[in-house]
């Protein structure tokens, strides 16, 4: 208080009696009941322990960091935690930069003694290498708009990055066993800090010789009040922490309501901070697995795609061809013979629509990687063969079982000519031999000589 009476701003006399008459009529200025709370809202950085906490008008972000340090002599196995508050000119007038003020250090007192005396963090799980090395937690709680109580703002910005914040883990090593090691969040998941409860500060506003009492004071409120106290209390209704910052004298007996209402408010605090946090976990694991799956490269067979868009011509011949390679004991006799015109009739069809170009299942022109061939015949170490030659071993295996049926190459298609002429035509022929070129002129010659004579 003796930092704000410095302050430009001053309340004028009705002001100041306005405000007493509203309260003496259990009414406030900005509409709320005696002991009520401003909309609390809790917000959260992208990094881990940074919270932003905004209490009605005032506004107060807190951040956490943590760093190796020396043990104290007296606590060797034990860690550190420790309280800075920055009182901003952009947050009110009446703080200056630089040093500290009065108001300043009782704020930082005020939680630090509600968190390091109640032993709200476990210090013992921060040693690392007891009487050498340990984790010393520093809370930053900035101060950005001030518009009341701050006390209570600035504790829920604490526990709210306490909560959130994860020191990177570490590892003892080395010759002699006392190397720490401290590994990367990529290699390995950072580790949260071990809260066995929130103490949360609810702070109370006296007026009239502590009369009238009212809890969570506005900015106004605090320029007209008497005095004030603050409890620290957790859900379970253990007292913390009790600082009165003087100004008038409480009776015994307001006290002990004053503790039973910030029993109540302190559950209710405390749930919006783990309802926040929650929200706040779930979000970070969500996205935690959109990276490692966007991360794990996708297995995609592009030759299959690739197969599937190319030889449209004779897909139908390829797919009853794979049938009847793969799977022989499913096809009955009659499916073989259809099956076999099928690939005729396909195979005739598209010589006719190119003759410069060779059969597909000919010797000269097979391609193991074209669409429809079955992983077996390409794994086997027999020549491959076209569709037509496969459909004839099928029909000779057929034929010696059952040497009575007729043969399905000899029949005539519908619409095209015999089978044997077009495998004949569709045959490679086999290139003539100079033996073979000359032989008639031989005879030609021969036959003259025998004419002359």
């Amino acid at each position: 208080m003796e930092q704000r009476s410095g302050s430009t701003w001053r309340m004028t006399v009705n002001e100041k009696k306005f405000i007493e008459d509203a309260l003496v009529a259990d009414l406030r200025i900005d509409g709320r009941r005696p002991f009520d709370y401003r909309r609390i809202t809790i917000k959260f950085g992208r990094e881990d322990g940074s919270s932003e906490v905004q209490l009605g008008e005032t506004h107060v972000m807190g951040y956490v960091t943590a760093q190796l340090v020396q043990p104290y002599r007296d606590r060797p196995n034990e860690g550190t935690l420790a309280i800075f508050t920055e009182f901003s000119p952009m947050a009110d007038p009446s703080f200056e930069a630089g040093r500290p003020g009065e108001y300043a250090i009782e704020l930082g007192r005020v939680i630090d003694r509600g968190l390091r005396e109640s032993r709200a963090v476990d210090m013992e799980s921060l040693c690392v290498v007891a009487g050498k090395s340990v984790w010393a937690i520093r809370v930053d709680l900035h101060i950005l708009d001030n518009g009341g109580n701050l006390i209570d703002a600035a504790n829920i910005a604490a526990l709210a990055a306490l909560l959130t914040f994860r020191r990177p883990e570490c590892t003892v090593g080395g010759d002699n066993g006392q190397e720490v090691v401290v590994h990367d969040p990529e290699v390995r998941e950072p580790l949260p800090l071990t809260m066995h409860h929130l103490p949360v500060a609810v702070t109370f506003a006296y007026f009239g010789e502590g009369g009238i009492m009212v809890i969570d004071p506005s900015y106004k409120e605090e320029a007209v009040m008497g005095g004030r106290m603050t409890a620290t209390i957790n859900s379970n209704g253990d007292v913390c922490a009790i600082q009165k910052a003087g100004g008038e004298g409480v009776v015994s007996s307001v006290i002990m309501q004053c503790l039973r209402i910030a029993s109540v408010k302190a559950a209710d605090i405390t749930s919006k901070i783990k309802n926040a946090v929650d929200a706040y976990n779930t979000e970070r694991a969500l996205q935690k697995v959109k990276r490692q799956s966007s991360s794990v490269a996708q297995n995609i067979n592009i030759p299959d795609v690739t197969m599937k868009e190319s030889n449209d011509d004779n897909a139908s011949a390829s797919n009853q061809t794979e049938m009847l390679v793969d799977e022989p004991e499913r096809i009955s006799k009659s499916e073989v013979y259809r099956s076999a015109q099928t690939i005729t009739a396909s195979i005739g069809d598209s010589t006719k629509r190119d003759k410069d170009t060779t059969m597909i299942g000919g010797p000269s022109n097979w391609d193991p990687y074209s669409k429809g061939i079955s992983l077996s015949l390409i794994r086997s170490p027999k020549p491959l063969a076209g569709p037509v030659a496969v459909a004839k071993e099928q029909n000779e295996e057929r034929m010696t079982q059952n040497p009575g049926e007729p043969n399905p190459e000899e029949t005539t298609l519908p619409n095209s000519g015999p089978v044997e002429s077009s495998d004949v035509s569709q045959r490679p022929s086999s290139p003539k031999s100079l033996k073979d070129a000359v032989k008639p002129k031989n005879r030609r010659k021969n036959k003259g000589a025998k004419n002359t004579s």
